[in-house]
């Protein structure tokens, strides 16, 4: 199949994705993870792929979450920070246990986005859509098009001193936290474990604690974590991540408007919500469906984020760099970009740059890769009031779009399979 003409839709697609996304962050509510306003996108979307983009069904689908456990791990573990500095003095042991532990909340709940607090946090229900467009004859392939309606909670630190500010405030949290970790294990090693379970004081005149002193100075900026989310106030999400669910949309509705019907492959579009809750909404799906879906290749390109073109990027690693995507679905995507000679990156979601919902496919087995459209080292409209639809790079989407069509020309004509 030759699909140069939809290609050459790539302005026309940009506009109408920009459209579409001004209309609904205008007309429905916030699209917090969970809310009432990402069910109202998620079924204007439904809507517009079964009426508008000839898909033959497209279903909203609801699942159980924890919203607030995402970023809950703050009060968890910034809290055992600080009570682990003031016991240093009295009892350093049990400041070591306190860090390690607010640690690996850290780690197990942000850092690989398992649901390890979730309980302890209220219950909401998130939606996604599954919509499908078969094609004329038997299905030999199948490409999947994901993007996630919810938009974040906004980053306060972010807008005010840009992801430069943000990130070093985090590291800034992490050295202060092993800093009394080595500090308390230092003093243990010197003093003995059993005097310490027994006398308990650590003395003023030691070394040790004159470092503890100085290390209060972590004090300002442990607390200051307390507020790196703000959750009062949900963003608009335009760029992050209506962008995403609308590639795939466009790339339909193209189509449609062109009346081509593709033999062999079909096409889907999956919106999965609450990707901003740490991929809640990807993890339910690929749970309900884990039996679907692997009757023929199927790819899934999962986009977040499609801004600026100069970052256009396909993403090898995912999930702060522990997901490994498939191979096979990057390179097509990267190999469609050179055909078309538009610029491209290959990459990887670094530490502290969150994740894609790719990297809940690819751990529930799915072939994916997560393609972005921005700077990981954070733009300051990233999770702030800033990300807004007057804030959106239209050659940003008119190259992924071109890209995508591509690849699917690609895929449909037998690449990768």
């Amino acid at each position: 199949m030759d699909l140069q003409r939809i290609i050459d839709k790539r302005d026309w697609a940009a506009k109408y994705m920009i459209d579409e996304i001004t209309h609904i962050i205008k007309t429905f509510e916030k699209r917090g993870p969970g809310s009432k306003g990402e069910l109202q996108a998620c079924e204007y979307m439904a809507d517009v792929l079964k009426n508008d983009c000839g898909c033959d069904s497209a279903e909203v689908e609801s699942f159980k979450e924890n919203p607030g456990s995402f970023f809950g791990w703050i009060y968890f573990t910034i809290t055992f920070v600080l009570l682990a500095i003031a016991l240093f003095f009295v009892f350093p042991l049990a400041s070591v246990v306190l860090i390690v532990a607010g640690l690996i909340i850290v780690f197990l709940q942000f850092g690989l986005y398992k649901k390890f607090i979730d309980k302890a946090f209220k219950e909401e229900t998130g939606h996604n859509v599954t919509a499908v467009k078969k094609p004329t004859g038997e299905v030999k392939r199948r490409l999947v098009f994901n993007g996630h309606p919810d938009a974040a909670w906004e980053w306060p630190v972010n807008y005010a001193l840009g992801g430069v500010g943000f990130e070093s405030h985090a590291i800034i949290c992490g050295v202060g936290a092993v800093f009394y970790i080595v500090v308390s294990i230092i003093y243990l090693a010197n003093h003995g474990l059993m005097g310490l379970l027994v006398n308990g004081n650590a003395s003023t005149g030691d070394w040790f604690v004159k470092c503890a002193l100085w290390g209060l100075i972590f004090v300002p900026f442990e607390f200051g974590l307390y507020f790196m989310w703000n959750k009062k106030r949900i963003v608009d999400g335009a760029n992050d991540n209506l962008t995403g669910c609308y590639m795939g949309i466009a790339v339909l509705k193209a189509l449609k408007d062109e009346g081509i019907e593709l033999e062999n492959t079909e096409l889907a579009v999956v919106l999965t919500g609450s990707e901003e809750a740490g991929l809640r909404g990807a993890k339910a799906w690929s749970e309900a469906h884990k039996n679907d879906w692997h009757d023929v290749p199927t790819f899934f390109f999962s986009y977040d984020t499609i801004h600026d073109p100069k970052y256009l990027m396909v993403n090898y690693r995912d999930l702060n760099g522990t997901v490994k995507a498939d191979k096979d679905v990057s390179d097509l995507f990267y190999e469609a970009a050179k055909e078309l000679d538009v610029h491209i990156l290959k990459g990887m979601v670094p530490p502290l740059g969150g994740a894609t919902d790719n990297a809940a496919f690819s751990q529930a087995g799915f072939r994916s890769t997560g393609i972005t459209g921005l700077n990981h080292k954070l733009e300051d409209y990233y999770h702030t009031r800033r990300d807004t639809y007057d804030n959106m790079n239209e050659k940003g989407l008119a190259d992924c779009f071109a890209v995508s069509v591509k690849a699917l020309e690609m895929f449909d004509n037998g690449a990768k399979q």
